[in-house]
């Protein structure tokens, strides 16, 4: 492969659930016993805030259990040593960051912050009473502190980043890469992001465990898990670009 300009990354749960992080989707559409409309929606949070506040809690608290795995690692290695580009996950965990990636946008926001509601500003509060699934947390953004939600898109939000997003597919050209790794093409509107690469003439890649719903928007597909297959990928991709 041509050593491209620019290179959008997407990535998944997939990734995640190598390190241990549960994914959403569960048997009989459950997400780790609970169903999406009863935790990942503003109407769930608006009629019963205290299951939404323990669910998220608990998911919260879990980081502390997790590391990066090797898939993270390949892909600090590839924004380090490659081309321009732009990490957009869909993951609501903090690996990436913690692997050391920079050029990061997690579209579905962040477990490790909290929003206020009264004033919709975003902090990061991870300490031991943040984390009590009994206890709502306050902002300290208010006069009057106000209560916080978590900094999760739910479905029926708008995703966080989209004009980057957009701005970064337009970017892409004849080329250049769109790498997308665990996702199983079922979420939009991210789900849409290789489609849209593959349009403006960028090289889509596939890294999944399995074959996901939108196959057929990739140019090469990689099926296996993310940490044994990536690693060697950009290994080989770095040595090609640097021989060119």
């Amino acid at each position: 492969m041509p050593r491209p300009n620019r290179i959008v990354v997407l990535t998944g749960a997939g990734i995640s659930a190598e390190s241990g992080v549960a994914t959403f989707r569960g048997e009989d559409g459950l997400w780790e016993g609970h169903r999406i409309e009863e935790v990942a929606t503003p109407a769930a949070w608006w009629r019963d805030p205290d299951t939404v506040w323990r669910f998220y809690s608990l998911r919260r608290k879990a980081l502390l259990d997790v590391e990066p795995n090797a898939a993270h690692h390949a892909l600090v290695r590839l924004e380090r040593e490659g081309p321009e580009m732009l990490l957009i996950t869909q993951n609501v965990d903090d690996l990436h960051q913690r692997a050391g990636s920079s050029s990061l946008l997690p579209m579905h926001g962040q477990l490790r912050m909290l929003r206020c509601e009264r004033s919709g500003r975003h902090q990061e509060r991870m300490g031991e009473a943040d984390l009590d699934p009994s206890t709502f947390v306050d902002c300290t953004c208010c006069s009057t502190p106000s209560r916080m939600r978590p900094d999760i898109v739910w479905f029926g939000e708008v995703p966080m980043g989209m004009d980057r997003i957009h701005a970064a597919i337009d970017a892409l050209r004849m080329g250049d890469l769109c790498l997308v790794v665990g996702t199983s093409g079922h979420v939009h509107p991210a789900a849409g992001i290789a489609a849209a690469a593959r349009n403006v003439g960028a090289r889509t890649v596939l890294v999944n465990l399995e074959a996901p719903v939108n196959l057929h928007d990739f140019d090469e597909v990689h099926l296996g898990p993310a940490g044994g297959t990536l690693p060697g990928l950009v290994e080989a991709w770095l040595e090609e670009w640097n021989d060119a």
